[in-house]
């Protein structure tokens, strides 16, 4: 495992877990309790693999590393700074980071004689269990909840946080103005908060061409252009053939195999109301953000397949019938997914 490589061992969504228990639990801003979990979970792996054991990835669960493990301050700027690829932080910044973290009680660390060793200290407290849920309309006031953990998808390609969610506050409120009933929240039945989101965009057919385009072409929502390249389509529009899965996610610890299966099972009720309104609907598109924070194996369990090439993006199209989608047994096609 290298360093850069640590988004594909411990995965954004993973990382955006811990961080929130994280910072819930010790007064720490977002940026160190995300450095302090990479070099955590980067240096249980590197023991790990030294001791001869064998690491499958991705990490679902950080278990404390035995000691010091030795850690360069190369190998902590290459951790701390892989996803920046402009301004990227040098070896002495990694360096005062880790002081930071010592200062704030996370981690030791000591000289051997030959290099630097660190010690991981903070063990997390468990998560609280999640509540129970059902599936609602979308309403204006469940805007800000989901900007907040929708903004995680797109941390890699903003790293203005607060102007992205902004945007999808705005953004949102837009669009439930326009077409409602394809907006529909995960939401907790004691404090009605939006735990899960869904958007199905019913895209206009002047607009279909972006499908075959690179998907940075489609990018709106994280990206710092006010312009939407794609236009909705509004019923009745005969018309209109394709349906875009604009959002689709739950929030960690509400992502459960059960919430998962009712989330999908009353996507696929709206997708039945749009046929009403969209009455020659047959295309139904996804575009994977990226392979590392997305939900790439959930789409290709529901049977997507990949369109369209670019070698450029790490983003891409996958694509279902909209019958075919319609037709699928959600509980089986789960079965395989570990959760």
């Amino acid at each position: 495992m290298e360093p850069e490589d640590i988004n594909q061992w411990f995965p954004i969504e993973q990382q955006e877990k811990y961080i929130s228990r994280l910072t819930e639990q010790i007064s720490i801003t977002s940026r160190q309790a995300k450095y302090y979990l990479r070099l955590w979970a980067y240096l249980w792996v590197k023991q790990q693999r030294k001791l001869g054991k064998n690491v499958k990835r991705p990490l679902i669960d950080l278990s404390l590393p035995d000691g010091f493990v030795s850690c360069t301050l190369e190998e902590a700027a290459a951790l701390f700074y892989c996803d920046q690829e402009q301004d990227r932080g040098s070896d002495r910044s990694a360096g005062m980071m880790l002081n930071k973290l010592r200062d704030r009680g996370l981690i030791e660390k000591k000289f051997d004689g030959n290099s630097l060793c660190i010690q991981i200290l903070y063990q997390l407290k468990p998560p609280p269990s999640p509540q129970p849920v059902d599936v609602d309309a979308f309403s204006h006031n469940d805007a800000v909840f989901v900007a907040e953990f929708l903004s995680n998808l797109y941390s890699w390609l903003n790293s203005d946080t607060a102007a992205v969610k902004l945007k999808i506050v705005n953004v949102l409120r837009r669009w439930v103005k326009k077409y409602p009933k394809a907006m529909r929240v995960l939401r907790r039945c004691d404090n009605a908060k939006p735990v899960g989101f869904y958007l199905l965009y019913p895209t206009a057919e002047a607009s279909e061409k972006n499908f075959f385009l690179s998907p940075n072409k489609t990018l709106h929502l994280g990206s710092n252009s006010e312009i939407d390249p794609l236009q909705i389509a509004i019923p009745p529009d005969p018309d209109c053939c394709a349906v875009f899965v604009r959002s689709w996610t739950i929030d960690t610890p509400y992502k459960t195999k059960d919430n998962v299966c009712r989330l999908l099972k009353d996507t696929q009720e709206t997708l039945k109301q749009m046929q009403a309104d969209f009455p020659n609907l047959c295309d139904l598109y996804v575009m994977i953000l990226h392979p590392v924070y997305s939900y790439e194996s959930l789409a290709l369990a529901l049977g997507f397949e990949r369109i369209g090439s670019d070698q450029i993006s790490p983003s891409y199209w996958m694509y279902k019938p909209v019958n075919q989608f319609l037709d699928l047994d959600m509980e089986q096609a789960l079965s395989q997914l570990d959760f």
